[in-house]
């Protein structure tokens, strides 16, 4: 039996890990890398074995980084099953063609580009006819309920509680006299957060795949984050300017609005507008209504009030792109909320070039941005940046609030780990995280009591 580490391995965004037993070959997520370019570009056309070979995809989650190279590896000749919950199967309906979408708009802009340079012409990662494809594969499975996609391999998901339909998973195989299980977190939840349900208890496992994002670091409480939004709204209201929010479509947006609604409802908010423009995100919001069985006390005790925690009277949900155009004419205070998080794609873009130089306006960067990403040099407060291949002055505040994340810090990782059998877990794999996050984590963990802990490379193949 062999775990190869092939995304995610020292980086955060790509994940993708590939069990083999016996004849079967399955992958743990099929995500996207993000990043810069060039790389980005090489390391989505790599796959640790021939697509047609691949037996299953066991899919954590709908986030782009984790399910957003299913539609290449459609392309590349996969017809296997996609294993993923309900929720996650309906948001993967709408994300998987949106970023399809992005991928043809991306390389026609880029061949307008080249051309004017006399390059070669760029082909799209996928189509939408990939993403459709690889869509009808995807067979949906239950938290708490075992499954046997093949005889000698059993299966159980459980609530990670990251974002709508997140599960941990964990994989029993059958080899020979034996009997090996592996867990994996996917990307691990907070507990106390509004909206979805605290992270569940995984169950003992041999080996375990864990996430590493925020190794080394603590999140702030929420409630010191909520005020901490709204003084960030009021000032930068006070002096005329708007407030931009790249956050990703699924997750980070109705958090956002959730918060802001809450900020409404307790008249701490300036009467301006609150715009989510990202036709993503309103579908994806629309996903959450019909999702209940995944909200958390917190939630449904709020809805007793106000029955409608995505929606207030200032907000509203922009589709239309003349629309969107429109809000980069006005220059009246306001909130603008726009996909995609790492401000890599999509219509933040254009929000961002009109507003950036305008030091009344505040970027607000509410999550986890990868290294090269546009994102991250606004996180480092480069004097400059690069927004469709131009330069900007970066002008405007910039404020960073990963107390919003979905991901659990140092702490909540640790206490997530520690309710694992330290005596019959044999080693953790961190995956999902910086190396200096990961070598953070792994202190933490061997303080723990945990024995043996192991970044894997790029590549690296483990014989369990």
């Amino acid at each position: 039996m062999k775990l190869t580490f092939w995304g995610a391995a020292q980086t955060v965004t790509g994940s993708l890990h590939m069990l083999e037993f016996g004849d079967r070959r399955v992958f743990m997520d099929c995500g996207l890398f993000q990043g810069r370019r060039a790389e980005a570009e090489r390391l989505n056309c790599e796959f640790p074995v021939e697509p047609r070979l691949v037996d299953a995809v066991f899919l954590s989650h709908a986030h782009i980084d984790h399910a957003g190279l299913l539609p290449k590896l459609y392309r590349e000749g996969f017809r296997g099953r996609v294993f993923a919950t309900d929720a996650t199967t309906d948001l993967c309906r709408a994300m998987l063609p949106d970023s399809a979408h992005i991928q043809q708009k991306d390389a026609e802009w880029v061949n307008r580009r080249e051309r004017r340079r006399e390059g070669e012409k760029v082909e799209p990662l996928y189509t939408m006819e990939d993403a459709e494809g690889v869509l009808e594969l995807f067979q949906s499975v239950e938290y708490d309920r075992r499954f046997r996609p093949f005889a000698d391999l059993e299966v159980e998901y459980r609530d990670a509680g990251h974002i709508l339909g997140s599960a941990t998973m964990t994989l029993t195989v059958a080899e020979g006299d034996r009997e090996v299980r592996i867990g994996f977190t996917g990307d691990v939840g907070r507990d106390d957060r509004p909206i979805l349900r605290d992270p569940q208890t995984m169950p003992d496992c041999d080996w375990l795949i864990c996430e590493s994002t925020y190794g080394g670091e603590v999140h702030d409480p929420p409630d010191l984050a909520r005020d901490r939004l709204a003084t960030v709204v009021g000032e930068t209201a006070a002096r005329g300017g708007k407030v931009i929010i790249p956050a990703f479509a699924v997750g980070r947006t109705q958090e956002i609005v959730f918060r802001l609604d809450q900020l409404t409802n307790e008249g701490r908010l300036p009467p301006i507008p609150v715009i989510v423009d990202s036709p993503l995100a309103v579908n994806v919001t629309e996903i959450f209504r019909r999702h209940p069985e995944c909200y958390d006390a917190e939630l449904q005790d709020y809805m007793q009030e106000d029955p409608d925690p995505f929606g207030f009277s200032r907000l509203a949900y922009v589709r239309d792109v003349r629309e969107s155009k429109r809000l980069n004419a006005s220059r009246l205070p306001m909130v603008i909320i726009s996909a995609s998080g790492m401000a890599e794609a999509g219509r933040i873009l254009h929000h961002l070039r009109n507003n950036i130089e305008d030091p009344r306006n505040t970027v607000l960067i509410v999550g986890y941005c990868a290294p090269h990403t546009l994102a991250r040099r606004i996180v480092e407060r480069r004097r400059t940046v690069n927004i469709f291949g131009e330069p900007h002055r970066l002008r405007a505040e910039v404020e960073v609030m990963n107390s919003y994340s979905a991901h659990a810090d140092e702490p909540e990782l640790v206490e997530f780990v520690s309710r694992l059998n330290a005596d019959r877990l044999k080693r953790i794999f961190l995956v999902h995280g910086d190396p200096d996050r990961q070598i953070a984590l792994t202190s933490a963990l061997e303080g723990a009591g945990y024995r043996d802990v192991h970044r894997p490379e790029r590549g690296e193949t483990v014989v369990l």
